[in-house]
């Protein structure tokens, strides 16, 4: 069973790694609102269970404690969301991923759309977007994924991970392994990066090239990179958490 990382405002709590990235001044916070709501930018609301929608800012009254957006969604999708426990919202602006918990939201129908009232958050997490950017795991780290081979579900392999970055990740198929061809979907993979990050996502196979042709010795073997679908906020959250811990680490051990 996988070990889930902790909700985000006890995890800002107790690490203070994550202190550069929190937001707590209620002007910047409801500065960061208003260029959501300015520019619409779209809101992913999820959940542990994997439910999710999307919404955007509607409006905000820090005095009265009340953010409210609209949601688009049907109603059944947006209780199922609220009744799956903590609600975590997601929003990119331009390079900047912005982050907050939802509390104590509660659902209106108005005349055009729906409406979650919540209250004004307290907190803001804000990363730089590393979309692009990977990071190798460490030399005495051995992170692996646990798969089903898409053209054959009852064989297991457990693959190698050789980068990673946030939504993306590169496994070595061995030639013992049967290949696997680009745009083929592995169904609920198991990926360990270490004894606090287990991610199970699904992968969808975007890029495929030969490893260990150039004579140089090294890794053989196929090299798949994936695209993660279906990654949860918790799961980001953690995925985050442990690449810019790496990318920490190995600055240090180049000191």
């Amino acid at each position: 069973m996988e070990t889930m990382p902790m909700p985000l405002d006890s995890m800002a709590g107790d690490d203070s790694e994550l202190t550069e990235f929190r937001v707590e001044s209620p002007v910047e916070i409801a500065e960061i609102l208003k260029r959501l709501a300015d520019a619409s930018i779209m809101l992913t609301l999820s959940t542990p269970s994997g439910d999710s929608v999307m919404a955007t800012v509607w409006s905000m009254d820090p005095q009265r404690d009340l953010l409210s957006l609209s949601v688009g969604a049907s109603e059944e999708a947006v209780r199922r969301v609220l009744a799956g426990g903590e609600v975590v919202a997601v929003g990119y602006n331009e390079s900047i991923k912005l982050q907050f918990i939802l509390s104590g939201a509660d659902l209106t129908r108005g005349d055009t759309h729906l409406t979650l009232n919540t209250g004004f958050p307290k907190l803001v997490f804000r990363f730089q977007r590393r979309d692009s950017f990977r990071v190798r795991p460490l030399m005495n780290a051995s992170p692996v994924a646990l798969i089903a081979h898409p053209a054959k579900p009852s064989l297991k392999a457990e693959l190698r991970v050789l980068d990673v970055s946030i939504g993306g990740v590169a496994l070595l198929l061995p030639d013992s392994i049967p290949p696997i061809e680009a745009e083929a979907r592995i169904s609920q993979a198991l990926i360990t990066l270490d004894g606090d990050t287990r991610l199970r996502v699904d992968l969808i196979v975007r890029r495929v090239s030969r490893l260990g042709d150039d004579g140089k010795g090294g890794d053989k073997g196929l090299r798949l990179g994936c695209e993660m679908v279906r990654l949860g906020g918790q799961d980001e959250r953690a995925l985050q958490r442990y690449i810019d811990l790496t990318q920490r680490r190995r600055r240090m051990l180049a000191i």
